[in-house]
């Protein structure tokens, strides 16, 4: 059995990372830093995100929202296995949400958080399996650009590696144009994390 790897250096250098303290106090929320660690090694599967929103701030646990319900049914895992960290890492490319811009819109994760923490963390992970959650995160580990182009491309990198889009309610309508996404791409999403994990 794995030691949690909250008892690893890098998880503890982390949950004190404080770099983006002076950046979020000049936004419209003007928070203070709150990373949110959730992942252990020997987790087969890697949930390569965006950054936390205002409620999982608050909760501390990534994805209690509407977008976490609806990534959950996209992948065909229920509360306890998704939120398992011995079984799924989620490691968004920024720990802390960003805050909100004047016109309350969420700002995007900062750099320097990827470029500080990204590579440290991935390397004590080893997973069978990672979910591109989003443009930052399919920027990041293809170097693509076109969100659309990426998740359409997903033939290409599976059953390694699944581009997809955000799962916020925003994409509701990205989601209506593509069918192809949920007829085709959701259900060998779920077959893949059925036999992984």
């Amino acid at each position: 059995m794995t030691a949690p790897f909250d008892d690893l250096p890098v998880a503890a250098e982390l949950r004190g990372c404080r770099l983006c303290a002076d950046r979020f106090a000049l936004t419209a929320t003007a928070h203070a830093p709150r990373p949110i660690v959730w992942f252990a090694p020997g987790a087969r599967v890697l949930v390569a995100s965006q950054a936390p929103g205002m409620r999982v701030h608050h909760s501390g646990k990534p994805f209690t929202d509407a977008s976490g319900q609806r990534l959950r049914g996209w992948m065909g895992v229920d509360d306890a296995t998704f939120y398992d960290r011995s079984r799924v890492a989620i490691v968004p490319m920024g720990f802390c949400f960003p805050g909100y811009d004047a016109k309350g819109s969420d700002l995007p994760p900062p750099a320097i958080c990827a470029a500080t923490w990204r590579a440290r963390v991935l390397e004590e992970l080893q997973p069978r399996v990672t979910l591109l959650i989003g443009g930052y995160a399919i920027r990041w580990h293809l170097g693509l650009r076109d969100v659309t182009a990426a998740v359409a491309g997903w033939r290409d990198h599976a059953p390694r590696v699944f581009p997809l889009p955000h799962p916020s309610w925003r994409n509701t309508a990205w989601l209506r144009r593509n069918p192809w996404f949920e007829d085709e791409l959701v259900p060998e999403l779920r077959r893949t994390l059925a036999e992984v994990l």
